[in-house]
C-alpha cells in the first residue's frame, strides 16, 4: 500500500495523540510531543485539527505534523519508519507542493527528528540548516528538590492569573483566560498541569504547563515563562524544578524542554534546575 497523507479532523485528533504518546521514548531524538498539540489546543479543537497532518500506510499512522505558526511544520515519525524511503520521499514531495496543503509557498521551516531520512533528502531539494536549538533533559528517577517558593496548580479559578503572567513573559502573546479554558478542554490536557509560582509578597511571578505522555515516558515543559517584572531572581529555576516534580508525580520518566541555543540565559536556567544539555538540533528551512 502507498503512503496516504491526511488532515485527520477533530475526530481524528485522538488517534494522532495516541501515536505521539507511543513514539515518546527515553534516548529518542528531540521530537514532536503530545504536549505540543496540547498547547496548540488553546486555539480550540477545530484550529488544532486544521493544523495537524498525518501520513499512514495500511491504516497505521507513520508520521504526524503540526503547522505551528506560519510556514513552520513540526514533524515526527514512528521510530521504525524514520529511515523508510517511501515515506521520506512522500514527505519531501508534499512539503514542496503548496497545493497539497502541507506548507504554503515561500519561506518555510521543518522540524524533524535528526535521525530521520528526511534530514538527508530535504537538503537535496534545496533546504538548508537553520539556527540551532538546545534540547535539555532531567532524569526523574530521584525526588526533585523543593523549588523554594509557593507553587499552586492553576485550575479554572487561577486561569486569569496564569494568562496574565504568560502574556507578560512572552512579547506579543495573545494568551487569555478564554484560551486557557479552550486548552484545558482538550483531550491532551488530561495528562497535563499548569503551575504558578508566587514570590514572598504573594505576586504571581512565573508559570509553566507540563505535559505527560504516559507513565515511564518523557514529559514536556511547554511553555515556561517568568513575568518581565520579576526576572533574574531565580524564579525560572524555581518553576522549572516545580515542573519536574509535577511530571514525576504524573509518572514521567524524565522532563524535557527546548530553547534556542542563542538564549544562553534560558539554557543556564534549566541547567541550574538539574537539566542536562542534549545534542543541538536544527530546523531545515527553505527561502522564499
Amino acid at each position: 500500500m502507498t503512503i496516504v497523507g491526511d488532515k485527520p479532523g477533530v475526530d481524528g485528533l485522538g488517534e494522532a495523540l495516541d501515536a505521539l504518546r507511543e513514539w515518546q521514548d527515553e534516548g529518542a531524538p528531540a521530537q514532536l510531543h503530545p504536549g505540543d498539540l496540547g498547547w496548540f489546543w488553546r486555539s480550540g479543537a477545530e484550529a488544532t485539527a486544521a493544523a495537524v497532518r498525518t501520513w499512514s500506510r495500511d491504516g497505521r499512522i507513520l508520521a504526524v505534523g503540526l503547522l505551528d505558526g506560519p510556514g513552520l511544520l513540526r514533524l515526527t515519525i514512528a521510530p521504525d519508519a524514520r529511515r523508510d524511503e517511501e515515506l521520506a520521499r512522500r514527505l519531501v514531495d508534499d512539503v514542496a507542493a503548496p497545493e497539497r496543503g502541507v506548507l504554503p509557498g515561500g519561506r518555510a521551516s521543518i522540524e524533524a527528528p535528526m535521525d530521520a531520512l528526511v534530514q538527508d533528502l530535504l537538503p537535496e531539494a534545496g533546504w538548508h540548516a537553520d539556527e540551532p536549538w538546545t534540547p535539555l533533559r532531567r532524569d526523574l528517577t530521584e525526588p526533585v528538590d523543593d523549588p523554594g517558593v509557593r507553587i499552586e496548580v492553576a485550575g479554572p479559578e487561577r486561569a486569569r492569573a496564569f494568562a496574565a503572567v504568560h502574556r507578560s513573559a512572552f512579547d506579543g502573546s495573545s494568551f487569555t483566560e478564554e484560551r486557557w479554558h479552550a486548552m484545558a478542554a482538550g483531550s491532551a490536557y488530561a495528562d497535563a498541569r499548569c503551575l504558578i509560582a508566587y514570590d514572598d509578597q504573594g505576586d504571581a511571578v512565573a508559570t509553566v504547563a507540563v505535559w505527560s505522555a504516559g507513565p515511564g515516558k518523557p514529559g514536556l515543559l511547554e511553555p515556561v515563562g517568568v513575568h518581565r517584572d520579576h526576572r533574574r531572581q531565580g524564579h525560572g529555576r524555581a518553576i522549572s524544578l516545580a515542573a519536574a516534580a509535577a511530571l514525576r508525580e504524573l509518572g514521567s520518566s524524565s522532563a524535557i524542554v527546548g530553547t534556542p541555543s542563542s538564549n544562553v540565559g534560558a539554557v543556564a536556567t534549566y541547567e541550574s534546575a538539574g537539566f542536562d544539555r542534549r545534542p543541538q538540533v536544527r530546523d531545515l528551512s527553505r527561502d522564499a
